[in-house]
């Protein structure tokens, strides 16, 4: 059976999505603001869960109505087929969000979606009462300009959670926006990577795995897996078969950090990862590392002065790395801050820039690349 899917995304990435999709040959892809549509059957559905890198999770689309009035939104909820999907014993808690809309209580709309949901299924199964004690189906509705969407999430924690980052630093950056950072780079593992910032490791981690051919879901688990209404075991099939195309070789990713424990945590997460015999992780401040001459790419997150650093000392860090970089004419950079005066104290105007948020933090990618 075929469904229409959703996969919700930072800011700013939508296009990267989109571009993963399209490129594994997933069908009717559009892109929106902070989401993606796709259709197919739930074994693409399995395998959107397990390749994606830059996509935040796999929404199942059940229904799409307006609604103006709380009644509208039951009744809209009521006429879902729940019982194809949600068993008598499965349980189906309820959240989302409400935007521009009349209906802007989320509290209001969770209890009425559930209401609805609930009702149907007792007079579907001739039951009093529903224990919820079974699989988790988690509904996920938006209300939009008045428009109710109605979702079941077949993810599970969401898919920037790759099981690999046990350990990370304060200042660290979801694998997600990371991934999004290597594609944007299109980095393929043919040159020199460095992160002269590596925190925890996820940027060379994530561009290690993009190179290999590491399905970042490969490993985890999903909350579809546990659902009845279709055959689960595609979700193993397609792990599988993604499993038995990775490499694993050597590549020239290298990673510094100036603290200790940062390098400890990098080495774990790329162990996690299973890529830490492919890259090199070193202790090095990234004003004092010696930088290659030759054809390579820097990608990394510094210090943005309202999280780890003050204002001041990351602004001297971003002078300092532009005047080591000084003569890297070969060397392309990508550059993650949230300061929009970046440019000036590294000292050196971006060829391009392209809006990105960091969790909550509104960034700005700048591109050094001609």
């Amino acid at each position: 059976m075929k469904y229409n899917f959703v996969v919700p995304c930072l800011m700013g990435t939508e296009g990267l999505v989109a571009d993963e999709l399209k490129f594994n040959g997933f069908e009717d892809v559009v892109s929106e603001n902070g989401r993606v549509r796709f259709s197919g059957d739930m074994a693409e559905c399995a395998r959107a869960n397990v390749i994606l890198r830059c996509g935040e999770r796999v929404l199942l689309e059940l229904a799409r109505f307006k609604a103006f009035t709380f009644e509208q939104l039951f009744q809209g909820v009521k006429s879902i087929a729940w019982e194809k999907m949600v068993g008598v014993k499965d349980s189906f808690p309820v959240k989302g969000y409400c935007l521009d809309s009349k209906l802007h209580s989320v509290p209001s709309c969770q209890s009425i979606i559930k209401k609805a949901a609930v009702e149907r299924l007792k007079e579907k199964y001739h039951v009093s009462w529903l224990d919820e004690t079974g699989a988790k189906y988690q509904i996920q509705f938006a209300i939009i300009k008045d428009t109710a969407e109605i979702y079941l999430d077949t993810t599970g924690a969401p898919l920037y959670k790759r099981g690999y980052k046990q350990e990370s630093n304060e200042a660290t950056i979801r694998e997600t926006l990371a991934a999004s950072m290597v594609k944007v780079a299109r980095y393929r593992g043919r040159e020199t990577l460095i992160d002269p910032f590596c925190g925890s490791g996820t940027i060379i981690i994530e561009a290690a795995m993009a190179a290999l051919g590491i399905m970042p879901g490969a490993r985890r688990d999903f909350d579809a897996e546990s659902w009845g209404f279709f055959d689960t075991s595609v979700f193993d099939e397609v792990k599988e078969r993604y499993k038995a195309q990775e490499r694993h070789e050597k590549l020239p990713i290298y990673g510094y950090d100036i603290d200790p424990k940062c390098v400890e945590m990098t080495i774990e997460n790329a162990r996690r990862a299973g890529v830490a015999d492919c890259i090199e992780v070193k202790q090095g401040d990234a004003l004092k590392i010696n930088y290659p001459k030759d054809r390579s790419v820097i990608i990394t997150n510094p210090p943005y002065g309202q999280r780890m650093f003050d204002f001041e000392h990351a602004r001297r860090l971003y002078k300092g790395l532009g005047m080591r970089l000084k003569g890297c004419d070969s060397v392309k950079k990508y550059i993650i801050t949230s300061d929009a005066e970046f440019e000036q104290h590294f000292g050196a105007k971006a060829d391009k820039k392209r809006k990105l948020y960091n969790g909550m933090i509104k960034c700005d990618l700048y591109m050094y690349f001609k």
